[in-house]
């Protein structure tokens, strides 16, 4: 065989080749298209809830701040106030009990 004729058969070859890859690269890219597109959209879908989360923490937040501005230290001076109140009166309890026991 001479390099001529392999290399008509060679680029027969090719050309076969050729024909066949480009539909399938075609539906190659198509897949990929859609792949990307689901997971664009889960990433969509995720950035609004995260967004939903910040709001809600954004809220609690501000009724925090404005707890602690409006009276927050006041009311948590109250409730260490009553806890120590319950721990006196628990104190006192205990000590009637202990003098009533037989």
């Amino acid at each position: 065989m001479d390099a001529v004729a392999l290399m008509g058969e060679l680029i027969g070859l090719v050309v076969v080749v050729m024909i066949f890859s480009i539909p399938i690269m075609s539906i190659r890219n198509r897949h990929r298209k859609e792949l990307m597109q689901i997971q664009a959209d889960a990433t969509a879908e995720k950035a609004a809830q995260y967004a939903a989360n910040n709001k809600e923490l954004e809220d609690r937040v501000a009724v925090l701040e404005r707890i602690v501005t409006d009276r927050g230290y006041d009311v948590a001076t109250q409730i260490e106030a009553l806890r120590d109140q319950r721990r006196v009166e628990e104190l006192i309890d205990s000590r009637e009990t202990e003098r009533n026991a037989p």
